[in-house]
């Protein structure tokens, strides 16, 4: 399936990208980035492969680090997923909801 980002994610990826460069390193960055594309390949293949997510329904949790997740959504008409946020799991969890809705 193909796999895309909302504006949201989208945004949050890039200022992810800024922290990282500026707070660590390249290199840091760049096994984020190569975390985060195995698993966007993993839910590509297998949708279904991370659980649901309880913050909301329909939802899917994929944990890319212990830091950050991402938070999916499967679009069975269009055959393709919606990353809807990338979330740093140190936040409080009510930034999720606000996310979220």
């Amino acid at each position: 399936m193909k796999v895309f980002l909302s504006e949201l994610a989208e945004n949050k990826l890039l200022r992810l990208n800024d922290y990282l460069l500026e707070k660590w390193d390249k290199k840091t960055r760049d096994l984020f980035f190569r975390k985060l594309n195995d698993k966007i390949e993993q839910i590509s293949l297998q949708p279904e492969s991370c659980p649901r997510s309880n913050a909301r329904n329909g939802l899917y949790r994929c944990v890319v680090t212990k830091q950050t997740t991402f938070y999916y959504r499967i679009l069975k008409h269009s055959k393709e997923i919606e990353i809807i946020t990338v979330f740093d799991t140190r936040q409080n969890p009510d930034k999720l909801t606000e996310d979220l809705s």
